[in-house]
């Protein structure tokens, strides 16, 4: 298994005025190959070296203890970017379809009602964290929030949809006001894109 930096399927500045064109160099180039680095570094010498990040983060309780801090901050903060950058996208911040929207309308109500649990999950994440919308065991869409690189794939859930809300994601240009690039966030999501991973949670 070879782990590597994801090649954004856009241009940095793409994304613009919603996510400027420094950030993204920074965060996708230096902050997320700073993750890939140390987790590659820390599973080196490890029995986990060729599993996949998601069969890793998955079973993260039987990563040897003197890895497993480094695994599971690094290798989170890996897999989390991962998926962060394909949700994005230009020319996008429409509304979801088809079974992806009527399984949000079945469990949150509305697509509005899922974006002001969602916003509020990303809002209120002390420090450090993501905001997510998963597809948990038992095949429900579900939002909740992590700490710090941790990752819904520990917990058995897997992840369609997520914001990051470590300061790095938004501060050059919002800067603390992080309800301001939440809400500027829904202007970038790539609703095909979250509709497939939603489509291949459910098989």
């Amino acid at each position: 298994m070879s782990y590597k930096l994801p090649d954004l399927e856009y241009e940095y500045n793409s994304l613009e005025p919603y996510i400027d064109e420094e950030t993204m160099h920074l965060h996708h180039d230096k902050h997320h190959q700073a993750y890939l680095d140390k987790f590659k570094t820390a599973i080196e010498q490890t029995p986990l070296n060729g599993k996949s990040i998601e069969e890793i983060l998955s079973n993260i309780n039987v990563v040897p203890e003197a890895q497993r801090s480094a695994v599971r901050n690094n290798g989170g903060g890996y897999a989390n970017h991962s998926l962060y950058w394909k949700i994005m996208g230009p020319n996008a911040g429409n509304v979801p379809e088809g079974k992806l929207a009527d399984a949000i309308n079945d469990s949150f109500g509305s697509f509005d009602e899922f974006k002001k649990k969602f916003s509020d999950a990303a809002a209120t994440q002390f420090g450090s964290g993501w905001a997510w919308l998963v597809v948990n065991k038992d095949k429900k869409l579900e939002v909740t929030k992590t700490s710090n690189q941790d990752t819904p794939l520990s917990e058995g859930k897997i992840p369609i949809l997520n914001i990051d809300v470590w300061e790095h994601a938004y501060y050059l240009n919002y800067k603390n006001k992080r309800p301001d690039y939440i809400e500027a966030f829904y202007n970038v999501i790539n609703w095909k894109k979250v509709s497939e991973l939603f489509a291949n949670a459910m098989l």
